[in-house]
């Protein structure tokens, strides 16, 4: 039996890059080849050289919202932070308000000049409200105005250009957190990635605040999930379909494009399909990898459900080994941070 304990590792609170670099595609890249155990320490733009002609490069095209708002209450001019978590139906959102007392049904709650106000419909089990929007205009065009980006607890610093916490090629709104993976691509690396005969294949999965919260069993196949939404599109698995016939590797970047895919691979035996849903799926080590042969990852936090994905594809110990010699070389770890390869 895995417990939570074994994937945790001491990580210096320094190395917790707290804002981007200046060039996207300037991060180190630590390759680690899953069956020697090898490591070798390059820089992000190097990546090209893992890729194939023929391969697909599969990236997840979420934007995220700025779901964190600041709003009040009409009658007591009390203060109420609000982060949206998911669109539940129409007008509806899952959120988590604090402070979460003073949010009890029927609670109406007013942001900016009262463009945009909110209406507390139900509470969940877990802390979280159901609130029903009403508004003048476009809701996400009040939202751009109004809302800030949710940066991870463990940012402290802010952040000057909020463009900097999406990828370049997001593009379908609905994420509480970045595809952090893909922060690393730049439109010139993408370029080069495609003349070389790379297919470049997107995915929408849009990611949960639920991806930062910490594992709190001891037993980690007592852990649930946070269910996220995914889509495959008909040509996404058409382009998918034709580099696996033609013998290319498919190549998934960031932790969230290869939940879905492998979603997709244990719904249909191994094959892929277009499709679209909810997901919990938790990989953990024993998991057998039905379609992603090779990926692009960040940093992730010790005892998290993300190095348990990792391990799951490059064994525990090899994966402990690449954290401990990233460790020591002074890598960036999470969002912000560096990238690891895993081959």
């Amino acid at each position: 039996m895995l417990t939570t304990e074994d994937f945790d590792f001491d990580l210096p609170e320094e190395l917790i890059a707290q804002t981007p670099l200046e060039k996207r595609d300037s991060s180190r890249l630590l390759i680690l080849d899953r069956e020697t155990g090898q490591i070798e320490d390059k820089h992000f733009e190097e990546i090209i050289e893992e890729l194939a002609p023929g391969d697909a490069l599969v990236m997840n095209d979420t934007r995220v919202l700025p779901a964190r708002l600041y709003g009040e209450k009409p009658e007591t001019g009390g203060h109420l932070e609000v982060l949206l978590l998911n669109n539940t139906q129409g007008d509806e959102w899952e959120t988590l308000i604090k402070p979460a007392r003073r949010a009890k049904v029927g609670t109406q709650i007013v942001f900016g000049d009262g463009r945009l106000r909110a209406e507390v419909k139900k509470e969940l089990e877990h802390g979280g409200r159901i609130v029903e929007f009403s508004y003048e205009g476009i809701f996400l065009e009040n939202l751009e105005s109004l809302g800030e980006m949710p940066l991870p607890p463990y940012i402290k610093e802010r952040l000057e250009d909020p463009e900097r916490y999406q990828t370049v090629y997001a593009k379908e709104n609905g994420s509480a957190a970045a595809p952090t993976a893909g922060l690393h691509f730049t439109p010139e690396l993408l370029e080069k990635i495609a003349a070389k005969g790379v297919k470049l294949v997107y995915l929408t999965l849009h990611v949960g605040l639920g991806t930062f919260r910490p594992v709190s069993v001891d037993n980690i196949a007592e852990h649930q999930m946070h269910s996220e939404f995914y889509r495959l599109t008909e040509e996404a698995a058409a382009q998918l379909n034709e580099v696996r016939a033609n013998g290319g590797k498919i190549i998934a970047v960031g932790t969230t494009s290869i939940r879905t895919l492998e979603t997709i691979g244990t719904k249909f035996n191994g094959e892929i399909k277009a499709d679209s849903g909810w997901t919990d799926i938790f990989i953990t080590p024993g998991y057998e990898f039905k379609i992603v042969q090779a990926f692009s990852t960040n940093f992730h936090l010790p005892k998290s459900t993300l190095v348990m994905l990792v391990s799951a594809f490059a064994g525990r110990e090899k994966t402990l080994a690449a954290y401990h010699h990233a460790i020591e070389e002074r890598y960036r770890f999470f969002s912000f941070g560096d990238a690891m390869f895993v081959k």
